[in-house]
C-alpha cells in the first residue's frame, strides 16, 4: 500500500510533579490533536479510520512511556508508535525533574485506494 503523508502536527505536553513519562506523552498527542481540527480523511473521501499516524515521541527516558495508552488516545485512524530519546527533563531544587515530551504526527492516506 503506498502512502502519501499529507501532513504533520506537532505538540509538546509536561508532567510537572510526578515525573510520569506517559502523561507528558499523552499531553503531547493531545496538544497535536486538539490544536486543529482537520478533516483530512473526508477531503480525499477516505473514512477517518483509513488515516495511518506515525507518532514519534522524545522523551528523556523512552522506556518509561507505556506505548499502549497513547494508542489507545487517538479516536481514529492506524496509530503507529515511535518513543525515542529526546524531550528534555527540567532539574527542580528537590524532588524529580519536570519532564518535558514532544511529539510528531504525520498523517498520510494511501492516495490509490481511493
Amino acid at each position: 500500500m503506498p502512502e502519501t503523508r499529507l501532513l504533520t502536527e506537532f505538540g509538546i505536553g509536561t508532567s510537572l510533579r510526578r515525573q510520569d513519562y506517559t502523561q507528558a506523552a499523552l499531553r503531547a498527542v493531545r496538544d497535536a490533536l486538539w490544536r486543529n481540527s482537520i478533516n483530512l480523511a473526508e477531503l480525499f473521501g477516505a473514512p477517518k479510520e483509513a488515516m495511518i499516524l506515525d507518532v514519534e515521541i522524545g522523551v528523556a527516558r523512552p522506556d518509561l512511556v507505556d506505548r499502549a495508552q497513547i494508542e489507545a488516545a487517538f479516536p481514529y485512524g492506524q496509530p503507529r508508535v515511535v518513543v525515542v530519546e529526546g524531550g528534555l527533563d527540567v532539574p527542580r531544587p528537590s524532588g524529580p525533574p519536570n519532564v518535558m515530551a514532544l511529539v510528531a504526527i504525520s498523517v498520510s492516506l494511501d492516495l490509490e485506494a481511493q
